[in-house]
């Protein structure tokens, strides 16, 4: 699946956010190394704390689908700047996928790639709990 492909269905799993609050839709694809596809949506809730991301709803039902190899993940929203993911998205890449590709785009064509070192310079993993 090549890169436009992956945007597609992430552009796709957008239209299923539930964001009364922000309004603020984001849809996530993710593909794993032997070539899966997952897809979400952020989710939000009243209680602000209980929202989830796009990014980690994808990963996370990627992991309890027994997925271990991440390889790129695809984040759209509709606004005029590229959206990358929030810190507490990048932790969660990272601790999943030491090289995993990012990809983010807006509904209006424009994309970037970046890999996950480059968003999140130093992460916090087990080298951090000793």
């Amino acid at each position: 699946m090549n890169i436009n492909e992956l945007i597609k269905k992430a552009k796709s799993a957008r239209e299923h956010s539930y964001s009364p609050y922000s309004k603020f839709k984001v849809g996530a694809a993710l593909k794993t190394k032997n070539g899966r596809i997952f897809t979400g949506c952020n989710i939000e809730n009243s209680s602000y704390g209980l929202s989830i991301c796009a990014e980690r709803e994808v990963i996370f039902k990627a992991i309890s689908a027994g997925e271990k190899d991440l390889d790129t993940i695809a984040v759209v929203t509709d606004s005029n700047k590229l959206t990358t993911p929030c810190g507490a998205c990048r932790q969660v890449i990272w601790e999943f996928s030491k090289t995993m590709t990012i990809i983010v785009a807006n509904l209006k064509g424009k994309k970037k790639e970046f890999k996950i070192k480059e968003l999140l310079a130093h992460p916090f993993g087990k080298g951090s709990l000793s």
